[in-house]
């Protein structure tokens, strides 16, 4: 299975959401969209929040059944129409760069915290049967223990990280005392088709597609030694769904989603060069960025024993099809 497209999501949900309605913010994003994708194969009904600050309402074009409005998570009025009759909340929707936060902290905070409380109180009083949401690796820090399990204790090295956390801590509460069924699913170094590459804060594959189809040396930042368990898109909304289809409730539990493999960046330069045939680039090192995590490998226990998720696209299979896509959409 080498592209989300391919996927038969049928096959691995049957008619779990057949006529379902559910709300996916942020659904014209990158994540969101494949959301929104895999929900048009299974028969559901998608709602999209989306304020378009970095998604791209073509991303959800191309699918049936989907309800579009544009807009922010800060918006309660709207945030509580488009809830209404939601059986799921998939709250994709932040602002998701690392140096960003660390720039515009407050802007962040904003979003990330604000319209997170919003999200959850709309879900709430909507009676929305369960809530996932993206939570990040960010949570782990910059401990050197390997591979990253749940229990181990957040170290946020950046306004992101701490939002993140903070926004766990939540859904943990609204699940405690408030009733609204919730769920963490920390996403590690998510990848594939319609990933913006166009971003001052790029996710590194993406940076990485766009200088070499450009003809350009990739930029490392520190000595690429660092490793990351890169997890192609629809791994991530494979857990999502299975999280959706859970009869016990979830609780706030956070919920390691990868594929618990560990690919230096300095692999990951040479994979790119080598798919894209450009043998004649080298990457370009540049100092390290502030709030950057040295190592990150998940363990995956948790996930396999709560939700029955194992990967479905190993980061090899996932990396050709993606950089195929950053050369069609880049325009070579």
């Amino acid at each position: 299975m080498s592209t989300n497209s391919s996927i038969d999501w049928r096959q691995l949900h049957g008619n779990a959401f057949t006529g379902a309605r559910v709300l996916v913010t942020g659904g014209a994003g990158f994540i969101g969209s494949h959301l929104v994708e895999a929900f048009s194969a299974l028969g559901a009904t998608t709602v999209v929040l989306d304020d378009l600050s970095g998604g791209d309402q073509a991303n959800i074009n191309p699918f049936a059944n989907v309800e579009f409005h544009q807009g922010s998570i800060l918006d309660e009025t709207l945030l509580a129409r488009c809830m209404r009759g939601c059986r799921y909340v998939l709250h994709q929707a932040a602002l998701g760069s690392v140096p960003g936060s660390v720039a515009e902290p407050r802007r962040y905070h904003d979003v990330n915290i604000n319209g997170t409380f919003n999200v959850l109180e709309a879900a709430r009083a909507a009676g929305v049967q369960r809530l996932t949401f993206a939570a990040s690796s960010a949570a782990y820090g910059d401990s050197e223990v390997l591979p990253k399990i749940e229990t181990m204790a957040t170290s946020a090295k950046s306004p992101y990280a701490a939002q993140k956390i903070a926004a766990e801590a939540m859904l943990q509460a609204w699940s405690g005392s408030l009733g609204l069924d919730t769920v963490c699913l920390r996403y590690f170094n998510i990848f594939g088709p319609r990933q913006n590459a166009n971003s001052a804060y790029a996710a590194v594959i993406a940076a990485f597609a766009k200088a070499v189809i450009a003809g350009k040396n990739p930029v490392i930042f520190g000595d690429g030694q660092q490793s990351r368990d890169f997890t192609y898109v629809a791994n991530a909304v494979h857990a999502n769904l299975l999280a959706l289809r859970q009869t016990a409730p979830l609780g706030g539990t956070v919920i390691n989603v990868a594929c618990g493999q560990r690919v230096t960046v300095n692999e990951l330069a040479e994979l790119c060069l080598k798919i894209l045939n450009r043998p004649d680039l080298k990457p370009q090192y540049q100092a390290e960025r502030a709030g950057d995590v040295k190592h990150s490998v998940a363990q995956m226990d948790k996930a396999q024993r709560l939700l029955n998720y194992n990967p479905i696209v190993n980061f090899s299979d996932g990396l050709a099809p993606t950089l195929k896509w950053y050369q069609q959409v880049l325009g070579q």
